[in-house]
């Protein structure tokens, strides 16, 4: 028998057609082109990761699945075929388990999810995350329910960050079994713990497992004192925050470390007593709904019945089954609701029919007799009722409603100044956006700017960008510089499918343009589009005596002007498709 070499005689991928795979001959292209062509690769890296989970999983559905129950050797089915994998590929023994487990993880449990792998929906890099987060539902009758509404969300039409997928993610999974959310999280609690680990060099890593909400205020007390230094302190913001943490916890000295003498920095030495006592508070931001605070509520009978064809019933109970109405696709409206879980509506016309299909699902209660909303917590990301409950019992928080629940339209801006949003709209949008609008961007939107879509012209309010829910939106401090001083173009208006829903855009400088997020804050409290707010006050009259500016700022009002010329543009190409039929000549 003639031994191979791995890899003998197949065809590099360099000499294949790359007209077959749709790639450029060359990759010395302008630079539109090379967008383009850039665009394509990633949708096949996709496809490629695809594949190779694919082919992981025959390798385990070959090699391991046979020997799961009896193998009880070290170095296990699983591992064996993980070594075999890793040697193959040149990585390590981890790497290759990780292949395995998300290749058998998308096979048998994210199916749809794969799919949107496949087709270039999702990126690879964010497949971990997904897999990740999952884990918890493994073996579970709604894990197939769970796989359809995460696959149902990515295909939206949408850009997606990595923090919108995680908070998107656990919301998906904390809507499904709230009971079992609720008992992890109090097993965490107990377990809660501090670390400490050896590192190179004479370093060593701390790690402190605690609270979502302590930690966002240890973090915010790190940020603020590390940032007391001048502008020459030589470390990077990283270091700072290292020194600032252990100066917290220690009790000694912080300061900046610049070169300069005391008398010249103001920053040299930092009393960490007299900057607690006159810094700000700390706040942490939580968004939920009042009836996630009131607590559980009983869920419709139909919810109550479990939905997935992979679930069958248990040998004690009825063969027959019951068949519920379906849950409506992302294309069909749904009435806005007061409890954040998303669930669908079901009213008492959804009559059930009893069926024979054991396939059709089973009445074996999965936690669902009791519907509960999530919160989001800035800086975190999706928490359950019960932990939002627990932090609204604390003395200390402080509970803002956001309107008084009825039509009344809430003020967009402050009486005195039209530019600036009213406390309520502020909060309001913030809550909306929940991150930074720009595409693939994590920062929480209470860490950046409220920025005017339509640039306000001071001058001339009436001429465009209007202080109003649909004209702001949340970007971080790098993006509104960005957009205000590149050649980026950034549009929002109202979805025609669903006006209480907001379509984003960015156009970069070639004139693509590209959607903005797919998951919001609409996604995690639908109860946002009940709130309305009031057109901004007329623009007042200059008072006498005031001298208006004669000499204009030409430059910046063509800038202004332009864009607002190029957002009309891209809406009428959106209305009117372009006419590709060639003209007569």
């Amino acid at each position: 028998m003639a031994g191979v070499q791995v890899g003998a005689g197949a065809v590099p991928w360099a000499a294949l057609d790359h007209a077959a795979l749709g790639l450029p001959a060359t990759t010395d292209l302008p630079a539109s082109q090379a967008l383009d062509a850039l665009v394509h690769a990633a949708a096949g890296v996709a496809y490629l990761k695809w594949f190779e989970y694919q082919l992981a999983a025959a390798m385990h559905a070959e090699l391991v699945e046979p020997f799961e129950d009896e193998d009880r050797r070290e170095l296990d089915a699983f591992t064996r075929c993980a070594a075999t994998i890793a040697t193959t590929l040149s990585i390590t023994q981890g790497a290759a388990r990780t292949l395995l487990t998300d290749a058998v993880a998308l096979r048998d449990r994210l199916p749809l999810v794969a799919e949107c792998l496949r087709d270039g929906v999702v990126t690879p890099h964010h497949i971990r995350t997904i897999v990740s987060r999952t884990e918890l539902i493994e073996g579970q009758c709604y894990a197939a329910l769970v796989d359809a509404d995460i696959a149902r969300a990515l295909r939206r039409p949408g850009s997606w960050s990595p923090a919108r997928m995680e908070a998107m993610v656990d919301m998906m999974v904390d809507r499904r079994d709230p009971d079992a959310v609720r008992a992890r999280r109090e097993k965490a609690k107990r377990n809660r713990e501090f670390t400490v680990e050896m590192g190179r060099d004479g370093l060593a890593s701390a790690t402190d497992t605690r609270p979502a909400e302590d930690i966002v205020a240890l973090h915010a007390s790190v940020t603020r004192l590390a940032a007391q230094v001048c502008p020459k302190d030589t470390r990077s913001k990283a270091a700072r925050a290292s020194d600032a943490h252990y100066a917290l916890i220690t009790q000694t000295g912080f300061g900046c470390d610049c070169d300069r003498p005391i008398t010249d920095c103001r920053y040299k030495n930092i009393d960490l007593t007299k900057f607690a006592a006159t810094a700000p508070r700390i706040l942490i931001h939580l968004v939920t709904d009042t009836t996630t605070l009131d607590g559980p509520v009983p869920a419709p009978k139909a919810e109550r019945v479990c939905r997935s064809t992979q679930h069958l019933p248990r040998p004690d109970e009825s063969t027959s089954a019951v068949t519920v109405a379906p849950e409506p696709s992302d294309s069909e409206p749904i009435a806005p609701q007061s409890v954040s879980s998303n669930r669908p509506n079901v009213t008492a016309d959804d009559e059930a029919d009893v069926t024979s299909d054991a396939s059709a699902g089973c009445e074996e209660p999965v936690g669902l007799d009791f519907v509960d909303g999530v919160g989001f917590l800035a800086g975190i990301g999706i928490i359950s009722g019960a932990h939002v409950r627990d932090l609204a019992a604390d003395p200390r928080t402080i509970i803002r409603p956001l309107g008084d629940g009825t039509d009344t339209p809430l003020p967009a801006t402050q009486p005195s100044n039209p530019y600036r949003p009213s406390a309520a709209l502020d909060a309001y949008i913030r809550a909306r956006d929940l991150f930074c609008t720009w595409p693939g961007c994590n920062r929480p939107a209470w860490d950046g700017d409220l920025d005017h879509i339509t640039e306000y012209d001071h001058t001339h309010p009436e001429k465009g960008g209007r202080t109003s829910a649909t004209g702001l939106g949340a970007k971080c401090r790098f993006h509104h510089l960005l957009k205000t001083f590149a050649d980026f173009v950034d549009d929002q208006y109202p979805d025609p499918a669903d006006p209480s829903r907001l379509i984003r855009t960015i156009t970069i400088p070639d004139g693509r343009t590209v959607l903005g997020p797919a998951f919001t804050g609409h996604d995690v409290h639908p109860g946002l589009d009940a709130i309305v707010f009031g057109d901004p006050p007329e623009t007042r009259a200059s008072k006498p005596g005031l001298t208006e500016r004669t000499r204009p700022a030409p430059r910046t009002e063509q800038k202004h002007a332009r864009r607002r010329q190029e957002r009309n543009r891209n809406r009428l190409r959106r209305v009117i498709p372009p006419d590709d039929t060639p003209p007569p000549f």
